[in-house]
């Protein structure tokens, strides 16, 4: 909204800032940041008045029971601080963006649906319910993708201008490693986006645990969605280029702001949780960025603690099913470690760490093309 300010600038100099995605970008970051603090505020105590409050699950660590009654469904606030801030910096008519909002807010929609019947009925949605929602949903988003894929310039140039398929992967640390895949690039898009929101979800067990690496693996996106988006800098890096997907910067910094205001109420002691409408919504963002900028593979790398998290679940599952015996103590991992002598935060932090360094070598991928 205010990139239009720009149309001013032969009248008013000062105005041809809102040009820069980098501007606009930091004043989403912030923008998000102030509103998630002032609508998490308000929400707590909303939550905390029609006691929309968190039961803690029997079979759970013994130490959560203390986290008892706490407000959950506070992920709402966030997906509502992204929105607002994201329509407030970025250029309205950027299609790429208007499709990663779209799929966060139907993430979060479900998400909030199976929150709010846990909180009024007692039980969520089914299972087998909720899991085909994500896929149908997420199965209907790239069809409507691949529709209009002809409207995206996207190229990949190594020595001489080359191009290819929408449907292509791009393999990290390798030059010139790209497989197009075809009609199966569907069901890996599908699967892509469903794992990324239920990584997430299964990772947001402790206080301030999942909030960080979701700012952090934002952060990380929003440097490639802006290299990626600027001709030159793919050229020079070996990345592919995606016309447009600058803008997707502005989204990430509002996701990061927004996700930083709401760590301000779930640091340790936590004064409200995520619930799935955060968890399931943010994860569903990133897994749509990755596939909008051509860096689905590097997704393992730059979430690979939600990897991690998710992986131990399903070991565990089929450990237990095929054997009889548990490969951890409990799963996600992260209970793991709780149930080893850890404490809450000692994860937390560590976590926070790995989820770092794992950032770190993303990037370093850019230079090892």
């Amino acid at each position: 909204m205010l990139y239009f300010l720009y149309s001013l600038k032969d009248t008013y100099v000062v105005l041809n800032i809102f040009k820069y995605i980098t501007f606009r970008a930091f004043g989403a970051g912030v923008t998000a940041f102030l509103i998630s603090i002032f609508l998490g505020g308000l929400m707590i105590r909303f939550l905390s008045r029609r006691q929309l409050k968190e039961s803690i699950r029997e079979f759970g660590p013994p130490t959560h029971k203390t986290k008892e009654g706490t407000p959950t469904m506070g992920g709402g606030f966030i997906i509502i601080a992204i929105c607002i801030s994201t329509v407030l910096w970025v250029n309205l008519s950027s299609a790429l963006t208007w499709f990663v909002l779209i799929c966060t807010l139907a993430y979060a929609s479900i998400g909030f649906t199976d929150d709010w019947l846990k909180l009024t009925s007692g039980s969520g949605m089914r299972v087998k319910v909720k899991f085909l929602l994500q896929v149908s949903t997420a199965l209907v988003l790239i069809l409507i993708l691949l529709m209009f894929k002809e409207n995206f310039t996207m190229s990949l140039r190594v020595g001489e201008t080359g191009s290819y398929s929408f449907t292509s992967i791009v393999f990290p640390f390798f030059k010139n490693a790209v497989i197009d895949l075809g009609w199966l690039y569907i069901p890996f898009a599908v699967i892509l986006v469903v794992g990324s929101s239920n990584a997430v979800n299964l990772t947001d067990g402790l206080d301030g645990l999942v909030i960080v690496p979701i700012a952090i693996a934002s952060a990380t996106y929003l440097i490639f969605a802006y290299l990626s988006g600027h001709s030159e800098f793919a050229r020079y890096l070996q990345i592919p280029y995606i016309k447009g997907s600058g803008e997707l910067a502005v989204f990430l910094a509002a996701l990061g702001g927004a996700s930083l205001g709401f760590l301000w109420y779930n640091s340790h002691p936590a004064q409200v949780f995520m619930g799935d409408v955060g968890s399931l919504g943010l994860g569903a963002a990133i897994g749509s960025v990755a596939i909008i900028i051509k860096q689905e593979i590097l997704l393992v790398l730059v979430g690979g603690l939600f990897v991690a998290e998710a992986l131990s679940v399903i070991i565990q599952v089929a450990s237990f099913k095929l054997t009889g015996k548990r490969v951890f103590r409990m799963a996600p991992l992260h209970h793991h470690f709780e149930l080893s002598g850890w404490s809450e935060s000692k994860v937390v932090i560590r976590f926070w760490i790995i989820s770092l360094v794992l950032a770190l070598m993303a990037l370093a991928t850019l230079k090892l093309r």
